[in-house]
């Protein structure tokens, strides 16, 4: 069974105070360094007086992982580092986050710096939202109305989605499955029609963006 790979699903933004100093915690989707560094440079241009901007991205899953940090400004090792072990350890991929700090005058110490920078990842975890990338494959096919209603309850049983419903003498339905389901919604829709169906393939794709329901992992 391949890997999970779990994204953002959409862009987000988390914030937290820790001795008078503001930090803010931009993330988004990002599938290709260009897009990661676009992103950073937006956030930048957004705060252009901040203290420090430090920007992270992980593009890609598992081995094919490019990683990239930076601590802007602040001492060696106390922000980038530890906020991509945070952002590595929760499994997520193709992410770019750029924590904008606002300094509030007092000085946090090393161990600070740290604790703040790995806990506005934290954060920022705990609220985004999750989606997936998995190989789905899109297919047509046509049914009676007689069998119209049983058809949709179909898909939503194997997690499908409905792309598009023709209604003429017959309904022309085209649907994307999980390929994992694939095999299976096909031998139901056989047994539902009678045998009485037939599937065109219109598109397979290996990394198809699917929001999940929940962030149950």
């Amino acid at each position: 069974m391949s890997e999970l790979k779990l994204i953002p699903a959409r862009r987000v933004e988390s914030k937290f105070i820790d001795r008078n100093s503001h930090f803010i915690t931009n993330a988004a989707p990002a599938f290709s360094v260009q897009e990661a560094q676009d992103f950073i440079a937006c956030i930048r241009k957004k705060y252009p007086d901040a203290s420090h901007h430090v920007p992270l991205y992980l593009i890609g899953h598992g081995n094919a992982t490019i990683a990239h940090c930076s601590d802007d400004g602040e001492p060696a090792g106390t922000a980038g580092r530890p906020a991509l072990a945070v952002l590595r350890g929760s499994g997520l991929g193709d992410i770019v986050v750029v924590i904008t700090r606002y300094f509030g005058g007092t000085k946090l110490g090393t161990g600070g710096l740290v604790r703040a920078y790995s806990d506005s990842i934290r954060l920022m975890l705990e609220e985004i939202p999750l989606a997936k990338k998995v190989a789905t494959t899109t297919i047509m096919f046509v049914v009676s109305y007689a069998h119209f209603e049983q058809s949709k309850l179909m898909v939503s049983n194997h997690d499908g989605l409905i792309i598009d419903q023709i209604f003429g003498a017959d309904v022309t339905m085209t649907v994307r499955l999980l390929n994992k389901h694939l095999s299976s919604f096909k031998d139901r829709m056989a047994n539902l029609t009678l045998g009485d169906v037939e599937f065109i393939t219109i598109e397979e794709r290996e990394n198809t963006i699917m929001p999940l329901r929940n962030k149950k992992r």
